[in-house]
């Protein structure tokens, strides 16, 4: 089991940056896929980027180019940097395990992003 607290979130003007924290505890973090995902009141969660074990990453079309996901095995963390950023990616963004292609059911707290225009 991993579990997850995420941290870093906060007020940032449209177009700035922002550096999104990970930080997971339990023995199975360093042979575990990991994954950024953001949630909107009223709707679905969806996937912002993943990273493999050895840090191969896939993101999302939205933030391809500009949101870059890393992972630190020794300190059993994971971050998002994100830059540029829109309104429509200011959401409540967690982090969590994956298991194959699927993502653990058990969500940590999450951490909010707020646009501050």
């Amino acid at each position: 089991q991993v579990d997850v607290v995420e941290s870093g979130g906060g007020l940032v003007q449209p177009g700035g940056s922002l550096t999104l924290l990970c930080a997971a505890s339990g023995s199975s973090f360093r042979i575990s896929a990991m994954g950024w995902y953001r949630q909107v009141p009223g709707k679905q969660r969806e996937m912002v980027a993943e990273i493999l074990i050895a840090g191969k990453a896939t993101y999302a079309d939205s933030v391809m180019g500009r949101f870059i996901i890393s992972r630190d095995n020794d300190k059993s963390t994971v971050t998002l940097e994100m830059n540029s950023l829109k309104p429509e990616q200011t959401a409540v963004y967690y982090c969590n395990t994956v298991h194959g292609n699927e993502v653990d059911d058990d969500w940590g707290p999450g951490t909010q992003v707020s646009d501050s225009a």
